[in-house]
């Protein structure tokens, strides 16, 4: 299978990459990206370069079973690549995100549900405006041009390899500074997707003819709230680190005027909950449990940290 894939050297496109190399060595996999991380070492093509630069997405030579795109943000973003690409496209999937469905308090919500049409402010809204566009622009061109497509919407991302400052940042602060942030007001709940479950999630949907023109969730099964995110992970850390933190009280307006990582939703207007139902029974997706995937991310970082 001929692979060609848009962004993947950072986070989630990096860890595809490695699961696909390391399940399905037959694959041959093309990643075309601005070359911040090499991912030659994984035995497969790179090609460096925007990919809003027609000529770098020309030297795409070639067919392609499969082309997965990571980093579509803004409208003619989908276009341009399948309009630009001269070798015939077995199937587009494209990696949205559950931000993208239409706010409405208490609701969880599933595949059929509405996307976002308001307009927000900020870089929160550009975001999910430019997801929403290029989900219906990619809606629009493949079934213009007969393209199978596959969207793929997860929750929040963690794991290895995760260096934004999220689950990182507080395991971080955990082993280097000795102390964690208890919010006090934070009433937000957030579902979480381990970075390699996600990762599976494409290899599953990979020429899946089941999978055409569907739209997937993929979230574990656990709702996380502050209190519980961090009580994770002291279940996981050493006890040591443990018998050393402290827990310094504090709101989340106060976290965010010191600087202090607030990446998760923390009220109640900001949770977004969803089914991942349809992921199970498409794609035979089995989730990792949260404490599990925490302690995995866990000890991968502590090796990071553990000589700052």
């Amino acid at each position: 299978m001929n692979i060609l894939v848009i962004g993947g050297s950072y986070f989630y496109g990096r860890v595809f990459v490695m699961e696909a190399v390391r399940e399905h060595g037959e694959y041959d996999i093309t990643v075309l990206n601005r070359g911040t991380y090499s991912m030659e070492e994984y035995g497969v093509s790179q090609i460096r370069g925007d990919r809003h630069d027609v000529n770098i997405i020309k030297a795409c030579k070639g067919d392609f079973d499969a082309v997965v795109d990571f980093c579509a943000y803004e409208a003619g973003d989908v276009s341009g690549m399948i309009e630009n690409l001269t070798g015939r496209i077995g199937q587009y999937i494209l990696i949205s995100t559950v931000d993208a469905y239409e706010r409405e308090s208490g609701k969880v919500r599933t595949e059929k549900d509405a996307l976002e049409h308001r307009v927000f402010t900020g870089e929160a809204g550009a975001y999910i405006a430019g997801k929403v566009a290029v989900e219906e622009e990619l809606r629009r061109v493949c079934q213009e041009q007969n393209i199978p497509y596959t969207v793929l919407r997860p929750a929040i991302l963690y794991g290895p390899y995760n260096y934004a400052p999220r689950e990182s940042a507080y395991i971080q602060m955990m082993i280097v500074n000795h102390v964690l942030p208890h919010f006090i007001d934070a009433e937000g709940r957030f579902q979480f997707v381990y970075i390699k479950d996600a990762a599976q999630a494409i290899i599953r949907t990979l020429g899946n003819e089941k999978a055409f023109g569907q739209a997937y969730n993929l979230c574990q099964d656990e709702v996380v709230t502050y209190d519980s995110f961090f009580q994770t992970l002291k279940k996981v850390a050493e006890p040591e680190v443990v018998e050393e933190l402290q827990e310094v009280s504090i709101t989340v307006d106060s976290a965010m005027a010191q600087q202090v990582p607030v990446p998760f939703p923390a009220t109640v207007q900001e949770t977004m909950l969803c089914s991942n139902e349809k992921s199970k029974r498409d794609l035979g997706m089995e989730y990792t449990d949260f404490e599990e995937g925490m302690r995995r991310t866990y000890n991968a970082f502590k090796r990071v940290y553990a000589d700052s």
